[in-house]
């Protein structure tokens, strides 16, 4: 890990990373599995209409791409992030 950052930090910021990585994999699978519904199979909650008419219905259904190709930049950020905090520093002829 960075000289100077405590080890509270470095958990902190794997449990928050992590977190963060298995939404965005969730969210993906419940996009894909929602596109293939038809709208009154969607449901009734406000929260989900809004949501499907913003992902499938402007932009002629562009904005799933551009959300998939802005989730993958985030874990893949939020994993180079996890393995630097992950990292041990070991000098050469030192044991684990």
């Amino acid at each position: 890990m960075w000289e100077g950052v405590p080890v509270v930090v470095s958990l902190i910021l794997f449990f928050g990373l992590m977190s963060v990585v298995g939404m965005l994999e969730g969210m993906q699978i419940a996009f894909f599995y929602v596109a293939k519904l038809s709208e009154s199979e969607r449901g009734s909650s406000s929260w989900a209409n809004r949501t499907c008419n913003l992902l499938y219905n402007k932009r002629n259904g562009l904005n799933l791409p551009g959300f998939m190709i802005g989730r993958q930049l985030c874990v893949v950020s939020c994993f180079f992030i996890v393995a630097r905090v992950t990292t041990q520093d070991i000098a050469e002829g030192e044991t684990n």
